[in-house]
This record gives structure tokens, C-alpha cells and sequence, in this order.
């Protein structure tokens, strides 16, 4: 895949967000086809969260994601981006969060719940190997930015903690 069209895909997932908070939608999703072994699918939710899968073409398809994500995901004001946010806890690591231990447990923390430095958070999993995020400071969870099961990079905000 060229550049070129590497530098479409973050431009048409740019346009996505814009056209989710213009038209006040919660969610849309959109398949691109570029050939027939080479697919972008692309699902841009106001609940903060990026899917993204390229079929065949190359692994570097996926990195429109982290270049969208300050776009479409909710904020107070339109400019504010939630890494940049003091009280923000961020990836470690690239992987797949979980909220809770197993399903059918309750979530490690919600909105509003108080946590001490070092309670666990939430889970990264990492080649197959369960990573468990401390709190890196006392506070109120003051925002959710993933969801259980989501994929992250290294640096994406998960939490805002204050």
C-alpha cells in the first residue's frame, strides 16, 4: 500500500468524525474497497471509540486510528484533547483493554468511583499476557474513554482521573 494512500485513509477517517459531531450522530461505519484483497472498514463512535481492520493490504493501514481519535471522541470542548488533560491515564502498551476481571464481574472502576495510587484500573492484554494498569495517583474517575474489549495504542488516553 503507498503512502499516498495511507495519507487518504487518515484524511477520509478525519472527514468521518467531522461528519459524526456535525450531524450529532452517535456512531457510523463505512467499508472502502480498494481491491479485491484490500478493504478498510471503519466504525467512528461518539462513545470514544476507533475500529478500524485492513484486509490483505499492509499492517501499516491501522495507524489512521490513533490520528483520528482526538476527532471523534467526546470532549467538553471541541479543541480539548483528552491525552493532554492533566488527570489523563494512558496506554502503556498497545493491546486489548478489559474493564473487568471475567465477564460477568463488575468493572475494576465507573464514573465517580474514588481510587487509590496503585488500585487497578482496567487490564491490557498483550501477547497473551494480562497486564493490570494501576492508578498512577489517588482521585475520582472522571471519565471512561474505552470500551471493554476495544484495541489501544501505546499513549491513547483511557481514563481521566482527577
Amino acid at each position: 500500500m503507498s503512502n499516498k494512500t495511507h495519507e487518504s485513509d487518515v484524511a477520509f477517517i478525519k472527514a468521518l468524525a467531522e461528519l459524526l459531531n456535525e450531524n450529532d450522530l452517535t456512531e457510523l461505519s463505512v467499508k472502502r474497497e480498494y481491491g479485491e484483497d484490500d478493504t478498510l472498514n471503519v466504525r467512528v463512535s461518539r462513545r470514544g471509540e476507533i475500529v478500524t481492520t485492513q484486509v490483505a493490504a499492509a499492517p501499516m493501514a491501522a495507524a489512521p486510528v490513533a490520528a483520528a481519535a482526538p476527532a471523534a471522541a467526546p470532549a467538553s470542548t471541541p479543541a480539548e484533547d483528552p491525552a493532554s488533560h492533566p488527570g489523563a491515564v494512558t496506554s502503556p502498551m498497545v493491546g486489548t483493554v478489559y474493564t473487568q476481571a471475567e465477564p460477568g464481574v463488575p468493572a475494576f472502576v465507573s464514573v465517580g468511583t474514588q481510587v487509590s495510587e496503585g488500585d487497578t484500573l482496567l487490564i491490557i492484554e498483550a501477547m497473551k499476557t494480562m497486564n493490570h494498569i494501576p492508578a498512577p495517583r489517588a482521585g475520582t474517575v472522571k471519565r471512561i474513554l474505552i470500551e471493554d474489549g476495544a484495541a489501544v495504542e501505546y499513549g491513547a488516553p483511557l481514563m481521566i482521573i482527577e
